[in-house]
């Protein structure tokens, strides 16, 4: 009796060491989907680990934000007992849920852009409920036909006048969202009003409601863990000063190869992205700061302004640190002997613009004027003098001499031209470019010197103690030039 074939067909193949593996046969349409199932699970299992990993790094780096969720989570929770409880439901009826969007849309991460959104939002529904009520009242002594012409045409003017105003900068920088906010409910009474009896009832609830919401708002961002708008501000200054001494520091000393790790001097030189970066924080910060109430060492009239002016002062230093920074990666870059003769004074004027960088940002953090800020800018620009004398007394002659020599060699052992190799005039420029923008930038931390000044003059910083400052290089005339400059 034949033997039955088998219903699974194998195959076999043999490997060098002469044993044979068996081919398993290629699954079929179930099979296929379901590993392309188990695929798209694992796919989607990855990518939402990966988003809890990146959640939990930034709660780690910053908790304050995760206080700022657990804070909005409790706003919420107390306002929603207005909708829960049946005798708060009773009071208010629907229009508790006013009070929950308030919540939702006014609570911000600082306390000043809370206090702007919510004063914002309760002038605004203030002003254009109380208007919106007597342009009604108008409108129903006109009569029936006129009323609804009356109230489009209100409708018309005021919305129009107050989108007009959000173009207008000093309206736009601090009653952007009160402007918005007016539109909204001015538009929602009149034209509610046309079929509502009882519209004194409705804006008076609407009214009470919103200023639940925000004075529950303004209670919890400031009386758990609250975060300043004003500190941040201070704070962002402080470390963009910081950055921009350290990217000075890692640029002057890639540029010479000084000795230090590659990755630290790397990380350095992206210093000064962050100060060109941040215009727009400093300007946002500086705004809600102006609606934060007395707290610490800031009082409601602190000049903020001048945060930005120093600001704008530590970006024209890093416009120059971004520059210097270009000359590293340059194709045409100037003779060792040359880089070598000015080593020592370009260093030398980085390290006393580094110190004067320093003096200020501690000047910054502790609120005290600084008594070495004087000698320590007069080292800045005596060591910028020399830098200055050196690149006047330059052997340029010698230097192209040399350099010719060295060129013509090296074009006659490679069998080049000589006309291919770049002149020895365009190998001194770029060390030419490079002393320029260090005594730029020496000029332009004057300028950041000044802008400190003014805000210790303004603020009203403590006077620092007397002391004895160090009286190295620098005379008396450098310090009376800084002062006259």
């Amino acid at each position: 009796m034949a033997k039955k074939a088998s219903s699974r067909l194998e195959w076999r193949i043999n490997v060098p060491d002469g044993t044979s593996k068996v081919l398993e046969p290629e699954s079929g349409a179930v099979g296929r989907i379901w590993v392309g199932l188990k695929g798209c699970m694992g796919i989607i299992v990855l990518k939402v680990w990966r988003v809890l990993e990146n959640a939990w790094h930034i709660g780690v780096a910053d908790p304050r934000k995760v206080i700022h969720c657990i804070k909005v989570g409790l706003a919420l929770s107390i306002v929603s007992l207005f909708y829960y409880m049946r005798p708060l439901y009773d009071d208010f009826g629907g229009n508790a849920m006013w009070a929950v969007m308030t919540v939702v849309v006014v609570f911000e991460y600082t306390v000043g852009a809370t206090f702007y959104k919510c004063i914002n939002r309760v002038i605004a529904t203030f002003l254009a409920g109380a208007l919106g009520v007597g342009i009604h009242l108008v409108a129903e002594q006109s009569g029936d036909q006129l009323k609804p012409i009356i109230l489009g045409i209100s409708v018309f003017l005021f919305a129009s006048a107050a989108t007009f105003s959000r173009f207008i900068p000093s309206v736009k920088a601090r009653f952007d969202y009160g402007a918005m906010i007016f539109i909204l409910t001015f538009s929602l009474v009149s034209v509610s009003g046309y079929r509502v009896v009882e519209l004194f009832e409705l804006a008076h609830l609407r009214l009470s409601t919103i200023a639940i919401g925000t004075s529950l708002c303004i209670l919890v961002t400031m009386l758990f863990c609250p975060v300043w708008a004003g500190c941040e501000l201070h704070h962002l200054i402080h470390q963009n000063m910081e950055k921009l001494a350290d990217s000075l520091d890692g640029c002057v000393a890639e540029y010479f190869k000084e000795n230090g790790s590659e990755k630290d001097l790397n990380k350095k030189m992206q210093g000064y992205k962050c100060v060109l970066n941040s215009k727009a924080a400093e300007e946002s910060m500086a705004n809600f700061a102006r609606w934060e109430p007395t707290h610490g060492r800031f009082n409601f009239t602190h000049p903020w302004k001048q945060y930005l002016k120093i600001g704008a002062s530590l970006r024209n230093c890093a416009y120059c640190i971004e520059t210097l920074n270009s000359c590293i990666s340059s194709e045409i870059q100037a003779p060792p002997c040359l880089r070598k003769h000015f080593s020592n004074k370009c260093m030398k004027a980085s390290s006393y613009s580094i110190n004067v960088l320093k003096e200020l940002a501690i000047t910054i953090v502790k609120m005290k004027k600084s008594s070495n800020i004087d000698v320590k800018v007069a080292e800045m620009n005596f060591a910028v003098e020399e830098l200055v004398d050196a690149l006047k007394s330059l052997p340029t002659t010698h230097f192209i001499a040399t350099t010719t020599g060295e060129e013509s060699t090296k074009a006659k052992a490679e069998g080049v031209e000589g006309s291919e190799h770049p002149s020895p005039i365009m190998k001194v420029l770029p060390l030419v470019k490079v002393v320029s923008l260090m005594v730029e930038i020496a000029t332009r931390i004057g300028g950041v010197v000044n802008a400190v000044e003014e805000l210790a003059r303004l603020a009203e910083f403590k006077a620092a103690k007397d002391g004895k400052p160090k009286q190295n290089q620098p005379t008396d005339k450098l310090v009376a030039d800084h002062r006259n400059s």
